[in-house]
């Protein structure tokens, strides 16, 4: 008996100390190249993103990235995949959490003191009705899976690709329904882009609405995905418009946390009828009804918020982590797209386009109707 056990522990016991390090550095090894990767993808990205025409029609490095990555991973990653799945999905998962968690630097509490409480109730009832609209007429109109429609709906109602990225940790969505998702971002935003600054001008000519510069920039920032998309809407207007954009935009991209966090908590008490995993043994605690799944790197991102507003770090400083963040955002976007499939895409058909769209006239038209009302409520 003694015997028997000796000679199962011997090997323990005569394992020479130095493989243990050898061993971790093989780990650390293995995250390399898929890091290498989508690192080199992200900088290609960013750097595409400096160029004045990409800048000036609001299309930035997250979405190049994804573009890059989506090329090379339909192209040439089968062939590397199998030594760079590991840095690749370390990049689109905890990449992307410290990502958002430092996203809170380009934000302040005191943003919400500059649109006051009719921008915040503006940016309230856009976030709630939008995302309400694209959960019930996705699944209940056009059977679309819930998880597709409601990351369709954090793209459209809070800010865009990363919004998409934040919520699929809670969503748990797929590679391929994640990027449907940032794709009618990329799409619509864009159109709003060129649309807007018509709107308002045809407004101006035919004196349809009362609208200033400043209300405008309100209505762009309440309602346009992406923040370099609100940036470019209000810009063709005048500078005033896209301050006011850009303070509107920020307040609507700091209500991402307390969202995720009650999506949390509803999700935790209710099954996903196209989740597979719904009823098998794969399913975690977590996701077992009445357990509420905090995500914790939304509450970091309000922490970061904050302490940005007490302005305590330096310029330099938060300037630079900044930077960083772009980065790892970047990587986690072109990481999703190197894992993404065109026929993934193509499989998923017209509806999510179709839905998208609707979203896209509901911001315009009902993002209308809810800032006129919310202002003449509180003037």
């Amino acid at each position: 008996m003694s015997a028997h056990a000796t000679a199962h522990a011997t090997p323990v016991l005569a394992a020479p100390a130095h493989q243990r390090p050898h061993g971790g550095r093989q780990r650390i090894g293995s995250f390399l190249p898929g890091l290498v990767l989508a690192g080199a993808l992200a900088f290609a990205a960013i750097e595409l993103g400096r160029i004045g025409w990409l800048q000036a029609n609001g299309i930035s490095a997250l979405t190049l990235a994804i573009v890059l990555g989506m090329f090379a991973g339909n192209t040439v990653y089968p062939r590397v995949a199998a030594a760079s799945a590991i840095g690749v999905t370390f990049s689109k998962q905890n990449l992307l959490r410290l990502g958002i968690i430092l996203y809170g630097l380009r934000l302040t509490f005191q943003d919400i003191g500059h649109v006051g409480i009719t921008g915040v109730v503006i940016d309230a009832t856009v976030l709630c009705s939008t995302f309400a609209l694209s959960w019930f007429v996705g699944t209940c109109v056009f059977g679309l899976d819930r998880k597709t429609a409601m990351l369709i709906g954090a793209g459209s109602s809070i800010c865009g690709a990363a919004a998409v990225m934040a919520a699929e940790p809670v969503v748990r969505g797929r590679a391929e329904q994640v990027t449907v998702a940032v794709s009618t971002v990329v799409v619509f935003g864009t159109l709003a882009i060129f649309l807007y600054p018509v709107l308002y001008h045809l407004n101006a000519q035919h004196h349809l609405i009362a609208m200033s510069p400043s209300a405008y920039g309100i209505f762009a920032g309440s309602t346009i995905h992406e923040v370099a998309q609100v940036v470019a809407a209000g810009r063709a207007i005048s500078d005033e418009a896209a301050n006011t954009a850009v303070i509107a935009k920020m307040v609507r991209v700091m209500m991402l946390a307390p969202f995720l966090v009650v999506l949390s908590a509803y999700l935790s008490r209710s099954k996903d009828p196209s989740d597979g995993h719904a009823h098998g043994a794969q399913g975690q605690t977590a996701e077992k009804p009445g357990r509420i799944v905090i995500p914790w790197f939304a509450l970091g991102f309000v922490a970061v918020a904050g302490l940005n507003s007490l302005a305590l770090l330096p310029k330099p400083l938060v300037s630079a982590v900044i930077d960083i963040d772009t980065v790892m955002l970047a990587m986690a976007m072109a990481a999703l797209g190197l894992t993404t499939h065109i026929s993934a895409i193509r499989n998923a058909g017209i509806k999510p386009l179709a839905l998208a769209a609707l979203l896209f006239a509901w911001l315009i038209g009902g993002g209308i109707a809810i800032n006129a009302g919310v202002t003449a409520l509180f003037a």
